[in-house]
């Protein structure tokens, strides 16, 4: 059911029951290799189904019902799962599944009885299209998302690693989609394959270029579906004349080309919180790094006052130097408790981050509070840290009988909180106020 166009190939279409697929007619020689996918998932639904694949075999797949393609595969799948068949709510999600040949894929548990890795992440009615790196180098595979929220396209997010795995050293790629009793558009953009060399080897030649007889061969194909594709139009514009322009539809063609050229205020609202939500996005990550930097920071002071401590150790016999052990062991275990609560805050704002990219667009009074509840999250987290940063200033409060620790250096000035909240109330109140526009 694949529907290919100059720019796009709409692998199935939002109706039931559709399967699609698209396959390399030659198959890859690279023994370690990168892909580069653009897709998006479209669906008028607050849930679609049933989703995308992006595969790796060492036999062309034919049509199946593993996302479109036929089951016992031997290679890899990287499944973009939109319906959550086992009911456990972990659904969108991005899947790992191998398989030698033999393994029949578990629909009803979603394959996380087979998984090799997984992460969740929603892909479905982005604003930019969803971008996906899967890398396959000294046998580990590992999957970068950009969840399409910002148009930076090297905004790439970890999301599932798989160690030791061997693929077979020549496949074909493909992507598939399917859907079922739900449907989703499913448009692949693009699809970048590289090989990849490892550092100090020589990078192999290109091959020749294809013979003249298989070039007239693909443009013998080509032409012939260029024709099929004229003649399916013809019979589609006979079968479907209202369709047509006809005399006196032109003014209405009119209007539906200036609403396609205008943006209309539902549009912008979505915009401008789907930019608000990305700028959120940003201000946490950008929280995440400080703290890696502070934590860092913190390492190195413990290695430098341990090596300080004990050589000042060295030079003093006797009770002198079991002083000084006790002053190293005092000082390594106040450090390691900085260390161990900076890696809270760390996993918090993680979990904040989760969350700001887990917001969706609400669609029903339902949507309203579930986003609601994701920022009631948020608050939380966000008062989580601050609390923990207030007791580590307090733990390591400089006093007379502690060693005088040396001053950090200046971090720049971030989004302060009062500024965060603003925003906050302000995202909740265009929420609501959209809502109760529609």
């Amino acid at each position: 059911d694949a529907i290919p166009s100059a720019d796009q190939i709409r692998i199935t279409t939002s109706l039931k029951s559709q399967r699609g697929s698209v396959w390399t007619k030659n198959k890859s020689i690279f023994e370690y290799w990168e892909v580069e996918v653009t897709f998006r998932v479209t669906g008028r639904g607050r849930i679609g189904a049933d989703g995308l694949a992006i595969w790796f075999t060492e036999e062309q797949g034919l049509e199946g019902p593993v996302f479109g393609a036929a089951d016992k595969w031997n290679g890899v799948g990287i499944f973009f799962d939109s319906f959550d068949n086992d009911g456990k709510k972990n659904n969108p999600g991005v899947i790992v599944v191998g398989n030698n040949g033999k393994l029949l894929y578990d629909h009803q548990n979603d394959g996380s009885t087979q998984a090799l890795a997984s992460c969740q992440r929603d892909f479905r009615n982005k604003p930019y299209p969803v971008r996906v790196k899967i890398t396959y180098y000294q046998k580990t595979l590992t999957v970068l998302i950009n969840n399409g929220f910002t148009p930076d396209k090297e905004d790439y997010e970890f999301c599932a690693k798989v160690e030791d795995m061997v693929l077979p050293s020549q496949g074909y790629f493909a992507v598939s989609a399917a859907t079922g009793g739900l449907a989703d558009d499913h448009d692949v953009l693009s699809f970048l394959t590289f090989q990849l060399t490892e550092p100090g080897k020589e990078t192999p030649t290109p091959d020749a270029e294809i013979p003249q007889k298989d070039k007239e061969k693909y443009q013998e194909e080509f032409e012939h579906f260029q024709q099929e594709l004229d003649k399916k139009k013809e019979e589609f514009q006979k079968e479907h004349p209202d369709v047509q322009g006809q005399p006196g539809k032109t003014t209405c063609a009119f209007f539906l080309s200036a609403d396609d050229v205008f943006e209309t205020v539902s549009d912008r609202e979505l915009r401008q919180i789907f930019e608000g939500q990305n700028r959120i996005h940003l201000e946490i990550k950008q929280l995440n790094r400080q703290l890696d930097m502070i934590l860092d920071e913190q390492r190195r002071y413990v290695s430098a006052v341990t090596d300080e401590i004990a050589k000042r150790g060295t030079g003093f016999p006797g009770q002198q130097g079991q002083v000084s052990q006790q002053e190293i062991e005092t000082v390594v275990k106040t450090q390691e408790e900085v260390i161990r609560q900076v890696n809270e805050i760390r996993n918090s704002m993680a979990d904040t981050l989760r969350l700001i990219s887990g917001a969706q667009h609400p669609g029903s009074a339902a949507g309203v509070y579930e986003t609601t509840q994701h920022f009631n999250d948020i608050k939380e987290h966000l008062h989580v840290v601050k609390r923990d940063i207030e007791h580590l200033v307090q733990r390591n409060m400089p006093s007379s009988e502690k060693l005088k620790c040396p001053d950090l250096p200046p971090f720049p000035s971030c989004l302060s909180t009062m500024h965060f909240f603003i925003f906050v109330v302000a995202q909740m109140v265009l929420f609501i106020g959209y809502i109760m526009y529609r």
